[in-house]
């Protein structure tokens, strides 16, 4: 039988997945089907944790403000639900910035909520 040599389709999928998988560790960098595996792999976990990532931070977030409406002697969610009630329209994100970085102006906006 003849020897058959690989195309140049399959060559350029080859390198491009190789090169994709650069840096892992094991047969994952260097085998053409492993590394297929670990790639699609990571391109599906990168993906639902950039979904993840929105989460965390608002988690994060509302864990600072907690942390800087205790020293007020108020609850996380009576906090929030006085801001509702007063109709100051701060998210989370800022409250949180605001709160480690300026107290003093989180204070006020405590004092005013409360």
């Amino acid at each position: 039988m003849p020897r058959v040599k690989k195309g140049k389709t399959a060559l350029k999928r080859r390198r491009s997945v190789l090169s994709e998988a650069k840096g892992y560790r094991f047969g994952r960098s260097k085998k053409e089907k492993e590394a297929k595996q670990a790639v699609t792999r990571a391109l599906s976990q990168s993906r639902a944790h950039r979904r993840r990532k929105k989460g965390d931070f608002r988690r994060l977030w509302q864990v600072k403000i907690n942390a800087a409406v205790r020293e007020h002697g108020m609850s996380y969610s009576k906090f929030i639900d006085a801001l509702k009630k007063s109709e100051i329209m701060l998210d989370r994100k800022v409250l949180a910035e605001i709160a480690e970085h300026a107290p003093d102006t989180f204070s006020r906006i405590v004092k005013e909520v409360a």
